[in-house]
Order: structure tokens, then sequence, then C-alpha cells
């Protein structure tokens, strides 16, 4: 079983890695149902007990198919699950650019939230959300008004903790001062060291956990991405453009060749490194295979050394990677 971390100062516990479904829903390849809830089944079993979902992964079939797999298993299962990227043509929404070729659609007005509470808890058979999430705040709405909103679904029992994902350290402190907040997602890894600047202090400054997304770099940190498939979702990302990615794949060379020194994988090291940041960070890597899971976990008990640690800061500094990242 996975070592447990804390979310926040007064939050509860979790595996020190959770579980990001997202994979589950095809964007990066095909998976089957009942082989995405065995997966499921078997990271709770590993100790990955914080599961991550979101309304807007598969149009809410991820929702459901962390309802079949947690069905027996409510006791260890820690759910989180996000709100505010809309799909229906009915829905009002703003219009949020990505930098991959495509806007999102993104409603965080109140009176969306409580639409989306309902909805989420009933696919995912649940009477209370661990930890809700705004996804991405809506820049037509005052993330005070998302989050007062929010605020209501917890006093009504529905939700336990409130979480934030995508936001600047300016929109925490707003939204902090609205509701206690749990737990705040953004893209930290040894490819976007963006959150070092000012996102992770503030959050240290009021308590607050980070839980990093895409951790292994939408997989590149596997070391094992040569080239993409046809209909993968990556093929949207800049970083994974012919020219880019063999930069890429360059500069990633010599973690690869530290990685084997030490005896580990490049996606152990890549989590063992992000882990050493902090008993605040709580990654949440996806995938879609058991073997993946068990290389994974092995991440919560490497010890890296200052030496290690300093020739990764200089072998992949902040703004190293080559290509855009998403907002």
């Amino acid at each position: 079983m996975l070592r447990e971390r804390q979310l926040g100062t007064d939050g509860p516990l979790v595996g020190a890695l959770g579980y990001g479904a997202m994979v589950l829903e095809g964007y990066y390849g095909a998976s089957e149902d009942p082989q995405a809830v065995a997966t499921l089944q078997a990271a709770l079993e590993m100790g990955y007990t914080m599961i991550d979902s979101a309304d807007a992964y598969g149009n809410g079939h991820n929702e459901i198919l962390v309802g079949h797999a947690i069905r027996d298993r409510r006791g260890t299962a820690f759910v989180a699950t996000k709100f505010g990227i809309v799909f229906e043509s009915e829905q009002r929404g703003t219009a949020l650019p990505t930098g991959w070729g495509f806007s999102l659609n993104i409603n965080g007005r109140p009176s969306y939230a409580r639409q989306a509470v309902d909805n989420s808890l009933k696919r995912l058979g649940l009477d209370t959300i661990d930890l809700w999430y705004l996804h991405y705040p809506d820049p037509d709405v005052a993330i005070e008004e998302s989050v007062g909103a929010m605020a209501e679904a917890v006093t009504a029992g529905k939700v336990r903790h409130l979480g934030l994902s995508n936001v600047t350290a300016d929109q925490i402190r707003r939204a902090h001062a609205v509701h206690p907040i749990c737990a705040v997602q953004f893209e930290y890894s040894l490819w976007r060291r963006a959150a070092e600047s000012d996102l992770l202090p503030t959050l240290r400054e009021l308590g607050i956990a980070l839980v990093p997304w895409s951790p292994l770099g939408s997989g590149f940190l596997t070391g094992t991405v040569a080239s993409l498939p046809e209909g993968d979702f990556r093929h949207n990302n800049p970083r994974f453009s012919d020219q880019n990615l063999q930069n890429n794949q360059d500069r990633f060379a010599p973690v690869k060749r530290l990685a084997a020194t030490l005896e580990l994988t490049p996606a152990q090291l890549a989590l063992a490194w992000l882990l050493h940041q902090g008993g605040d960070i709580v990654p949440i890597p996806g995938t879609r295979s058991i073997d993946r899971l068990t290389e994974n976990a092995v991440a919560v008990d490497v010890a890296l050394d200052g030496e290690t640690m300093a020739e990764l800061d200089r072998l992949m500094p902040p703004g190293s990677t080559a290509g855009a990242t998403l907002v």
C-alpha cells in the first residue's frame, strides 16, 4: 500500500499518488469499460485512494466508470471530480482558447454549478463527493460567485471539500476568502515547472495542497514516446509536434540515462522528483495498465539525494521544454 499524504493543512489523508482517470476515455488510446473498471479497482487496492475524474471526461462517461469501480469500495475511495467545461449546445458558456487548436466552453455560473453537482452525484452513484473542483475559472464570472455556489453544496452535504483547477495565485486568494480551498490542480512536472513561481508559494502560505495533473508530461516523461498513433489527443499539443518532439527527446535523453544509473525507469524518476518537491504535493498519474500502476508506485519510496535533485534541475530547468502549453 502507498504511504499517505495530507491534502492541505487540515485536509484528509490520501495515497501519496492519486489516479488520473481521464486516460480511460480514449484520449491517449482505446480503453474498454471492463478493462477500465479493473484498472481503477487495482489502483485502489494498491493505495491510489484519490480517484480523479471530471464531468467533461467522456462527457460524463468517466464518472459512470468511476461509480461502477467504487461501488463496493466506497470505504477506500476518495472521489474527486470537476465541473465547468460544457458541451451541450443549450448551455451558455465562455470560449476559452487553449493554444491547442481548439477552445473550451466554460460555464462557472452559480446556476450551472448547482445543476452540475447533482448530475455528477447521480453518475457517480454517491451521496457525497469528497473533493469537487472548478475545472477552469469562467472568464465572464467572478470566481467568488462560482465558489460561493460550490460552498452551498458543502453546506447541503453534497460535497466535503472544494478545489480549484487551472487558476492563478490571485484567483486562489479570492476563492479561499469565500470558502476554504483544500486542493488546487495545475500542470506540474519536469516537463512544465511554471507552478514554482507564484502558484506553489501561495498555496503553501494558505495551507492548500497541490495536485499536479499530467505529472508525466502526457506520457513523455516515461521515455517511451517516439511518435503518436493516429487519433491520439496529443497531436493537438505543440510539445509533440515533429520538431518540438525531437528537441524534447534530445533534452530528456540525459534524464533517461540518469534514471538507468539509479536503476529506475524514467517515469519513476520523474514522479520521485515531483514527490520530493514537498509533502503537500499529490500527483495524479493516469494509466490504462495495471503494470504501470505497479511501476509508478515504486516512486513513492524512492529517496533522491541532493546531488541527484541538483542534476535534474540542471538537466530540466524551468522553461526548457520546447512548445507552448495548455492554458
